[in-house]
């Protein structure tokens, strides 16, 4: 029997650090439970979530950022302490604004909701004849159908009752693929973990909310994942085993990208055909897959769409200059928006020259992961396509950040090996000619400590630059109850036909019920009938909607959310929407529906329809 007393006993520092990781992230989140408990979101400024944080928000996201960092750095603790820490920055992250707002973020979430209800309330798609220019959603109706299947097997009313926290689940679904990705690379789990923090703080362009985006992006990491893992030469040599089951694999994943999305599928191929040039990676299956799938769809299903888009996005081709301009060219009024703004810039700027320092510091990763550097460049290429609706710049920063992400980790991390160079230290090391190096010291040297906090600040620092970038626009997405109520009573009561005119779209359920009302945003016209509606607010807008045919009506709807979007980004002030607000409503052609502190709602009586023609 083994005497227990001749064991050596284990130190107090050793039994400390054994639990540093489980205190640091139990310390993180206690404080975040801690903030949004007492976070106030019911008056937001310009600043949106940032400045209505209580300050336990930033000291937890600090300590949780400290704590990973020297989890991470600290010796062989496995995968298990990075993956709770990089989940506990996604709850930080992206379940915050769930727990804190009592309804849905953002006006293209609530219209998305609304084509899934209409497919549940039609229960087929349906062409431009019936639904006008929103007929492109059933074109490309993947994610709605998914969603409406969905909606039916949770037994819940509307994707209302869960979409406020798909940011969380979409942002989830994305570490399989990335972890795949980064491990086809390096086995180094500092380099791994770390590249996957800096992709989740550096993904602040907000496309992981309720959209098809969302999906078709990880299933776009997921082609991308088994092509770079199975489809790699070996030796020279392609490996052809278990190739049909990767191919029917990647098949489906693609069928389902494009049937979801306009422009994920060109951005994949973009990728899958950049790597076919590539000697490692030249098995032209994939790139032929996802091209023949991608055409299939364009040139059937989707071609009434793309008929009538197509000069515009002819005219749009080599515009690199218009095209981005229409993205960060254009300056957001009001100081916030302003600051934010430029957080969100620098902290994909810093990410990007991160990587390129990373890239010519690590010269042995860069060649090993050279493919990754390929796919960070790939989607450049894509300013040229076109500006798709002012927001291609924040999509090609998007798909380039799996790789990029990979390089900045590497500029924050001493040499770190390949799987190359670490299967030969594990061969040296068993042969006894040299000391393993695939991973990191245990102890590292008192110059090595002090060399992480440098890191560690460049670290922190983006995380949390993320939130403004990321939240600094809440006072624009954050539509409250109120408003909610007040927009739902609009069309639960509107009749078949009803126009709906409103300043812009920024408000909730903004085309609830689009398959029979009509809606008109006043600010997308040009800007001489805006003027002219700015001179004579009620005789212009009364005009305008004069066209309705009884019984449908015709309905003023003015609500905080539009104020704060055309506050924020123009062409109006809120003291001139005020304006045209207060003509309707001392106006005899118009009578009032509804009013409470988020919004009024007005009806054009039909004596003045029938005055107006």
């Amino acid at each position: 029997m083994t005497d227990l007393s001749d064991l050596p006993p284990v130190s107090w520092a050793r039994r400390i650090a054994a639990v540093r990781p489980f205190l640091a992230l139990s310390a993180a989140l206690a404080l975040w439970v801690y903030a949004v408990r007492h976070t106030d979101v019911s008056r937001l400024d310009d600043f949106g979530l940032v400045t209505a944080l209580h300050p336990a928000f930033w000291a937890g996201l600090a300590v949780l950022t400290t704590g990973f960092w020297f989890t991470v750095r600290g010796g062989r603790r496995g995968d298990a302490w990075p993956a709770a820490y990089v989940l506990g920055l996604l709850v930080m992250e992206r379940a915050t604004q769930a727990v804190l707002y009592p309804t849905p973020l953002y006006a293209w979430a609530w219209k998305h909701d609304a084509v899934v209800g209409h497919l549940l309330t039609a229960g087929r798609l349906q062409g431009a004849d019936r639904l006008g220019d929103m007929a492109v959603y059933d074109q490309w109706p993947g994610f709605f159908a998914a969603q409406a299947a969905l909606v039916r097997l949770l037994g819940v009313e509307d994707a209302a009752m869960y979409m406020a926290w798909w940011p969380l689940a979409s942002s989830v679904l994305l570490l399989l693929p990335l972890l795949l990705i980064y491990r086809t690379f390096t086995e180094d789990r500092r380099l791994i973990w770390t590249a996957v923090w800096l992709f989740c703080v550096a993904d602040w362009v907000g496309q992981d909310y309720f959209s098809p985006q969302s999906v078709a992006f990880a299933l776009h990491l997921g082609v991308l994942a088994v092509v770079l893992r199975r489809y790699a030469r070996t030796g020279g040599h392609p490996a052809r085993q278990g190739q049909a089951l990767w191919t029917v694999l990647i098949t489906v994943m693609v069928a389902a990208i494009v049937v979801s999305h306009q422009l994920t599928p060109a951005m994949l191929v973009v990728s899958l055909v950049a790597l076919a040039f590539t000697r490692r990676h030249r098995d032209w299956t994939p790139s032929a897959t996802a091209v023949v799938v991608f055409l299939a769809w364009c040139l059937t299903a989707a071609l009434p769409f793309l008929s009538a888009a197509m000069p515009e996005l002819i005219r749009a081709v080599g515009d690199i200059g218009g095209n981005v301009e229409a993205g960060y060219g254009t300056t957001p009024t009001g100081t916030g928006a302003l600051v934010t703004s430029w957080a969100a810039r620098l902290l994909s700027a810093a990410v990007l020259l991160l990587a390129l320092a990373g890239a010519v510091r690590q010269r042995v990763l860069r060649h090993r992961a050279w493919p990754l550097l390929l796919l960070a460049a790939a989607p450049l290429p894509m300013f040229a396509a076109g500006s798709y609706g002012s927001e291609m710049i924040f999509r090609v920063l998007m798909f380039m950040l799996p790789g990029a992400a990979f390089f900045a980790a590497a500029a924050l991390l001493p040499r770190v090996p390949t799987l190359a160079t670490a299967a030969t230290a594990a061969t040296a090391a068993t042969a006894g000619t040299a000391a393993a190096t695939a991973a990191p010291p245990t102890s590292p040297p008192r110059g090595a400590r002090l060399a992480a906090w440098a890191p560690l600040a460049v670290l922190l620092a983006g995380t949390l630059a993320f939130v403004p970038s990321y939240s600094g626009k809440d006072r624009v997405s954050y539509f409250p109850p109120r408003e909610v109520a007040l927009v739902r009573q609009l069309f639960d009561e509107a009749p078949d036909g009803s126009l709906v005119v409103a300043a812009n779209r920024n408000y909730p359920l903004a085309l609830e019920a689009y398959w029979r009302t009509d809606h008109y945003w006043f600010l997308d016209d040009d800007r001489r009938h805006v003027d002219e509606i700015l001179r004579d607010p009620a005789g212009v807008l009364a005009r305008d909607m004069a066209a309705v045919e009884p019984p449908a009506r015709a309905y003023f709807l003015l609500t905080q959310g539009q104020m704060a979007h055309s506050e924020m980004n123009g062409p109006l002030d809120a003291s001139e929407l005020r304006r045209v607000r207060d003509a309707v409503a001392a106006s005899p052609r118009f009578e009032p529906v509804a009013e409470n502190d988020a919004g009024v709602l007005y009806v054009l009586k039909p004596a003045s329809r029938e005055g107006e023609r």
